[in-house]
């Protein structure tokens, strides 16, 4: 008689443990940054021995890799949540919108400051980062494609991303400064940000009906 193998639910249990390392992870990176975090500390913060977490995570990097996803899911959550068209009457509306959606974020995550704006000096999780922000740059084009119609953009130069990164640079500063993003340099990265994509965009574009 042939046996029918049971249902196995390892990948469950495996990603409750993994969702724990990585809360714990980004507590400490919160309130401690980056310089301090270490497989150990993260296995007494999540109350699990050292071998769980090297399981998961073979190194620091690693796990700051999974946090910086982690981060950029909730940056793809903001260009995806649903927009009002009769709000936006320029482009600029729309760039504005983006970046206070991404400001809002950086406000209420501290570990995404850590990770994205702090000078750590890991390059595994920089790499980590602008692959992310390519994917976020797609993203962001196609939402101001669903809008407005583009103009022919440089296959070379990949505007939106761009644009993103050097508003996060303004962001950086703030934090090396002020360690926090002030409303003054928050306005300053949203001005850069809209600026940069300005000298593709026209001031004014169509919209596109809904």
């Amino acid at each position: 008689m042939t046996r029918t193998a049971a249902p196995r639910k390892p990948r469950a249990r495996s990603q409750a443990r993994i969702d724990s390392i990585l809360d714990a992870a980004r507590t400490l990176l919160a309130s401690e940054g980056v310089a301090s975090l270490s497989i150990y500390s993260v296995a007494e913060r999540a109350q699990i021995p050292p071998s769980s977490v090297y399981h998961f995570f073979a190194s620091v990097p690693a796990l700051l890799e999974a946090l910086t996803a982690d981060v950029h899911g909730a940056f793809r959550a903001c260009l995806q949540a649903p927009i009002d068209p009769d709000s936006l009457d320029t482009w600029h509306d729309l760039s504005r919108l983006v970046e206070q959606r991404m400001l809002t974020i950086y406000n209420q995550d501290a570990a995404a400051r850590q990770l994205i704006l702090a000078q750590h000096g890991l390059a595994e999780v920089t790499q980590a980062d602008r692959q992310h922000d390519i994917e976020l740059g797609a993203l962001m084009h196609t939402l101001f494609d669903q809008h407005f119609q583009l103009p022919s953009l440089p296959d070379d130069v990949d505007v939106f991303a761009l644009a993103m990164e050097l508003g996060d640079r303004v962001y950086a500063r703030s934090m090396q400064l002020h360690e926090q993003i002030t409303p003054r340099m928050a306005e300053e990265g949203m001005r850069v940000f809209d600026a940069y994509l300005g000298l593709y965009l026209p001031p004014f574009l169509p919209k596109r009906r809904p």
